[in-house]
């Protein structure tokens, strides 16, 4: 009679791996240059960021542009009633602007935009040549390394001390916040600017702590990236506010 074998046992491959078991390798990482770090989660990320950012730039400018209207509005219909003398008279109160000083602020955010550029750049060719250097026997000559991160925000330091000297200046020769119309604009319009600036500081100062604790290029090239776009944003708004100033005639 025949003798039948006992079954062997035959083990399945798990699905989502090779034949020894291993998984397949990650795609995308933390971000940290380790070895499941990918170019698809970099991109999918700076994408959110770039995302994120668009939404924020658009609410700021609503918000200015809001403020501007008004601006405009009460300019052209700055009139009421004398009730001693029965004929309309202007509320509006000339102010005397700290031109120079203004200017002076205005260059040094220029140049701070400038430089946070370059920085911009100097990591970005950074990151292209870091898997380069990656290879055994090959070096790339390193550039001068300046300091432009920090340069920014020295410079973006002196811009906020600038704008506080300038309230100063007005506040020392009677115009303050409740002085009378356009006064509270001035004050309205730079002090969001400030404060949105700060709000900048305080990005490229998490960015310099992240190169010294987080040394990943792709979470600093990110953080950089946005930081700089918003960064030139609030340049071109302080141009905008300055030169609504001046076409507004506010000193006269």
């Amino acid at each position: 009679m025949p003798v039948l074998s006992p079954p062997i046992p035959v083990e399945r491959p798990t699905p989502g791996q090779g034949g020894g078991g291993l998984p397949p390798p990650a795609h995308g990482g933390g971000g940290d240059n380790s070895p499941g770090d990918g170019s698809f989660d970099y991109s999918r990320r700076l994408y959110r960021a770039r995302l994120g950012l668009l939404v924020a730039l658009t609410s700021i400018g609503v918000l200015f542009v809001t403020i501007t209207v008004a601006f405009l509005l009460l300019r052209h219909g700055s009139m009421l009633l004398d009730p001693r003398t029965g004929s309309y008279v202007r509320y509006w109160v000339p102010m005397v602007l700290p031109v120079r000083l203004l200017l002076l602020n205005t260059v040094v955010l220029v140049a701070s935009s400038c430089t946070l550029e370059l920085a911009r750049r100097s990591l970005a060719r950074e990151m292209v040549l870091a898997p380069v250097r990656s290879i055994p026997g090959i070096s790339v000559d390193k550039e001068l390394e300046v300091p432009w991160l920090a340069i920014t925000i020295v410079l973006g330091a002196l811009f906020l001390g600038g704008q506080w000297a300038a309230w100063s200046a007005l506040a020392r020769h009677g115009f303050h916040i409740f002085s009378g119309i356009p006064s509270p604009f001035f004050y309205i319009l730079t002090g969001a600017h400030a404060v949105h600036l700060c709000g900048g500081l305080v990005v490229l100062l998490y960015s310099g702590l992240t190169s010294l604790f987080r040394p990943g290029l792709e979470h600093r090239r990110i953080v950089i990236e946005m930081a700089a776009w918003y960064w030139h944003f609030m340049t071109a708004l302080w141009i905008y506010i300055f030169t609504l100033f001046e076409i507004g005639r506010l000193g006269g």
